[in-house]
């Protein structure tokens, strides 16, 4: 008999950018950009919920490029855990996020207007490789 289990790790979620994106590079030389999403009906019943998504590579730079606060987005990616330590604290924090393989510009700057790249502009890429 085959034990194996087997899982899916996707989601997808639409939301509206709390702040603007920030881009940074990474030690291999690329870049990622970190977004932070509010989520309607993610929290506990049905409250708007935020979570944070990490965007590699180039898809991560025309997110920085074109998204602002306020503006909508539909992110397809995987969910991944995460465990720090904040500087000057000795508890660890743990949390999820998603790492995008897709991020979809939905709606205008949020602030009303249309984009330049028009609605529904999609920056699109494989995400930072899977580790095994």
């Amino acid at each position: 008999m085959n034990n194996k289990r087997f899982s899916i790790n996707t989601i997808t979620v639409i939301g509206g950018l709390t702040k603007d994106p920030e881009l940074r590079a990474i030690g291999d030389g690329g870049s990622v950009c970190k977004l932070r999403l509010a989520v309607d009906g993610m929290a506990r019943g049905g409250e708007t919920g935020y979570v944070d998504v990490d965007v590699f590579g180039k898809p991560g730079e025309a997110s920085a490029e074109h998204l602002r606060k306020g503006r909508e987005v539909a992110v397809k990616g995987r969910l991944q855990w995460r465990e720090w330590e904040p500087e000057g604290s000795t508890s660890k924090r743990q949390a999820h996020h998603i790492v995008a393989d897709q991020v979809q510009f939905l709606g205008g700057k949020g602030n009303g207007e249309q984009s330049s790249e028009g609605s529904g502009a999609e920056a699109s890429e494989p995400a930072e490789p899977i580790a095994a």
